[in-house]
């Protein structure tokens, strides 16, 4: 049977390049890194590290453990975090993991209404990308997790388990002067002729424009890319360009823009509860998802009047 602590010595040495590395890592003596890493290919019965000059590299097998190594590691440190947080029921704890659009806007009064409630229940919240969210989860540092997917890009429902919370609609936002300020809702043929601000780093809001043009008949001009929602507003407000964003992103709204509503065409994106197929469904968890599922719903009704109004 292989050591874990063995594999996690691997996986060290594999990400650091060096023994060196990995014995800084881990608070180890480089030595202990190399006996370890002997006594694991002895285990193996071939060589798992190739070293260069450089520093050193995994071989294939190396490659193969080290991805199982990790799978092993993520669900070791689940155990931990289930046997603790079983260990803490008394008390009560929610460990939850979101993403920035979300813990501005829809998130704290659920939490707000949660904790007043629930005032003896422990609240701790994490703010991630998504990437690192689901890792996250995988390992049991949250216990339940906000996540969102577009109809293109889904969750893998085999790897969580998922339930909708709401879908949002996209929303455009133009100059507070913009000629289409002040209609009630725009369709997408109507702006080929404008320029556009987007999210930089292929973040998922330019995928939306790109398959909505795409439908409309046009290819969008860019004008300007936004590192997040705010800094895209602020442009927007003194006429740079114009912007797609999810609804939530602009609750807290810049003073020089307008949202507008988009005809239904325009892709959605899905908000989602994730937690682990095999996690302690503690009783925390269950009345905070039951809240978040209600308060949902009251959001997702609440919508169409809201951007009616903008």
């Amino acid at each position: 049977m292989l050591d874990v602590n063995r594999l996690r010595v691997l996986l060290s040495v594999i990400e650091t390049g060096s023994v060196t590395g990995a014995a800084e890592a881990l608070f180890h003596t480089p030595s202990a890194v190399s006996q370890q890493l002997r006594k694991l290919e002895l285990e193996v019965g071939q060589p798992l590290l190739r070293r260069l000059p450089e520093g050193m590299i995994a071989t294939e097998a190396g490659v193969t453990l080290a991805g199982h190594a990790r799978t092993i590691l993520r669900q070791m440190d689940a155990a931990h975090a289930d046997i603790d947080r079983l260990a803490h029921l008394e008390a009560g704890s929610v460990r939850l993991g979101t993403f920035p659009t979300i813990a501005s806007s829809f998130l704290p009064q659920v939490i707000g209404t949660f904790r007043r409630e629930n005032p003896s229940i422990t609240m701790n919240v994490r703010s991630n990308r998504i990437d690192r969210l689901m890792d996250m989860l995988a390992r049991g540092e949250v216990g339940l997790c906000l996540l969102w997917e577009y109809e293109w890009s889904p969750l893998d429902a085999r790897r969580f388990a998922l339930s909708l919370v709401f879908e949002e609609p996209t929303v455009l936002v133009v100059a507070a002067d913009h000629p289409l300020a002040d209609r009630a809702a725009v369709s997408m043929r109507e702006l080929a002729d404008e320029s556009w601000i987007i999210r930089a780093d292929n973040h998922p809001v330019g995928e939306v424009l790109q398959r909505a043009s795409t439908a409309a008949g046009f290819t969008p001009r860019i004008s300007f890319q936004a590192n997040d929602y705010l800094e895209a507003q602020a442009m927007a407000s003194v006429g740079l360009g114009i912007a797609l964003a999810p609804h939530s992103a602009v609750v807290t709204r810049h003073p020089g823009v307008r949202v507008l509503p988009l005809t239904p065409d325009v892709p959605s994106r899905r908000i989602v509860l994730a937690q682990r197929h095999d996690g302690v469904r503690a009783p925390a968890d269950v009345a905070f998802q039951s809240l978040i599922h209600a308060q949902g719903r009251e959001w997702a009704a609440s919508l169409d009047d809201t951007s009616r109004a903008t």
